[in-house]
């Protein structure tokens, strides 16, 4: 299990294809050689205005030290102002514990499921039920966020995981998400 981060950003209107070029031209390799791993990359087929990304980390000191490093690093500040002129917002994002995600080569839609349950342990039964590795479930982290530049959630316990499922009996939001070809 490593510590994900799971993004969701938003964007100016008509910017999501200026910022996908540029995120796979620069930030994967750049994040990469800081010691993250970037996972599903994705848009929101709901939204034509939202990116949806994930990333991950071994463990919070490692992903303390690759995020200080990527975002002081040369790939970052080279190309931070372009990035940042297509985003409105890009503090969606929730930090999980779990195996992270990266869809089928040529898969065409992806299911993400944000579920909020009022009771870890029905959502245990109810997993075992439902889910299978396949489902790549992943769980708030509640380690304090440590590098404050980049805000995170907090205050809320969340399960996410990625296909399809019976809807469990707790509030949901679905995503309808497009991979990003790699």
């Amino acid at each position: 299990m490593s510590i994900v981060e799971l993004r969701q950003y938003t964007l100016h209107p008509g910017a999501r294809e200026t910022l996908i070029e540029l995120f796979e031209r620069e930030f994967v390799t750049g994040q990469q050689a800081a010691g993250i791993t970037v996972g599903g990359r994705f848009r929101d087929l709901d939204d034509p205005n939202r990116f949806v990304w994930l990333r991950a980390f071994p463990d919070m000191v490692h992903r303390r030290r690759a995020l200080e490093a990527f975002y002081t690093g040369p790939v970052w500040c080279r190309h931070r102002d372009a990035a940042n002129a297509t985003m409105v917002d890009s503090d969606d994002v929730l930090l999980l514990r779990g195996p992270g995600f990266e869809p089928e080569p040529g898969g065409r839609e992806v299911a993400a499921t944000i579920c909020r349950p009022s009771d870890a342990a029905a959502f245990d039964a109810y997993a075992a039920r439902h889910l299978g590795p396949g489902h790549a479930l992943h769980r708030t982290e509640h380690a304090e966020n440590d590098y404050p530049r980049l805000p995170v959630r907090s205050g809320q316990d969340v399960r996410v995981w990625f296909g399809p499922a019976e809807p469990p009996p707790w509030p949901i939001r679905r995503l309808r998400l497009e991979p990003v070809p790699t």
